[in-house]
């Protein structure tokens, strides 16, 4: 199989779902002349025109409101956010109208729209520019959150998100772009909402997505390495709606839970998923649920701490290693 970029992967989705239904169109600032502040839609405007591939202006607030109008009158519109952190900007566009307008609407207004765009730190852009805000998008029923760890699963999970008729937040990590991985050159889809266990093991289970998918695997194969712990790592790729039924086969299976997230430790995805995995699976474990988060404090500027504020390999390890304990 080929193998190319994360960042390609995504391209090759949007350009495969462009050219098959005409009602996809993509908007974002910069996604057309300058081909992408991340290079993802490099090409596009060429091949597709700039009725299909348009410049905004840089006001969020105004164009993914646009597009959450057009969705609902059956375009199909793909809204790069340059950061996920301007999402702030367009709250009330994305979680007061895009979640509830089919609820309110007693069903027959769909608003198939995706957001995507980059939601990380570690590119020391500072605190305004480093969000992760899977679990407030998550909050509101009526959306999908899809955080995909490799290339391989952003470009099936895309092509899903822009066929959903609900509005889907993809969320993607600029660290993660340069990521290479094999992808079928058959068409192929991933259902939202499954998880994917990355590595088999028998003595923890670590619950992970997003970039800390890839810190916990180099993780997982130092533990068994050098300490003889086998790791079982499950990658939920998608916050909502959420895989519970995987998660909860691994941990009867191991019977000892890390989870592993690049969000701040306060009311996270972790915190939910703690919840569930005790509410569900108490008599199953061994030992408390450990978490691991991002050091609770706003994105560091300085490169070297921003690298320890954040998960990796090593905290991992080091985690793990007080989980089996």
């Amino acid at each position: 199989m080929p193998v190319i970029e994360y960042r390609e992967a995504i391209r090759d989705a949007l350009a495969e779902e462009l050219t098959r239904d005409a009602n996809v169109v993509v908007f974002g600032e910069e996604v057309g002349q300058f081909q992408g502040a991340y290079k993802v839609t490099k090409g596009l405007l060429e091949k597709f025109g700039p009725k299909r591939i348009v410049d905004t202006p840089i006001s969020e607030a105004g164009f993914i409101g646009m597009g959450i109008g057009a969705s609902m009158l059956g375009v199909r519109p793909v809204m790069e956010l340059m950061f996920w952190s301007f999402y702030s900007v367009a709250f009330d566009q994305i979680l007061n109208n895009a979640a509830n307008v089919r609820y309110m609407s007693g069903g027959q207004i769909n608003c198939p729209i995706v957001i995507r765009g980059p939601a990380n730190g570690g590119t020391n852009v500072g605190a305004t520019h480093s969000h992760t805000p899977e679990n407030v998008l998550a909050n509101h029923p009526g959306v999908k959150v899809v955080v995909p760890a490799t290339a391989y699963d952003a470009k099936g999970l895309l092509k899903s998100a822009i066929r959903d008729n609900d509005p889907v937040f993809f969320l993607e990590n600029t660290m993660l772009y340069g990521e290479k991985g094999e992808i079928p050159t058959e068409e192929y889809l991933i259902p939202l909402g499954k998880a994917d266990v990355k590595r088999e093991g028998t003595d923890l289970t670590i619950v992970t997505y997003g970039r800390c998918v890839l810190h916990s695997l180099a993780a997982a194969a130092l533990l068994e390495k050098e300490h003889d712990v086998s790791v079982e790592v499950v990658d939920l790729r998608c916050i909502r709606p959420l895989d519970i039924d995987t998660v909860l086969a691994s941990v009867a299976k191991t019977h000892r839970v890390l989870i592993v997230e690049e969000q701040k430790p306060f009311a996270s995805v972790g915190s939910q998923l703690a919840y569930m995995i005790q509410r569900e699976a108490f008599d199953e474990l061994d030992g408390p649920i450990h978490r691991l988060a991002t050091i609770d404090a706003p994105a560091i500027y300085s490169p070297p701490v921003e690298a320890e504020q954040l998960p990796n390999p090593q905290r991992v390890l080091k985690a793990a290693l007080a989980a089996v304990a």
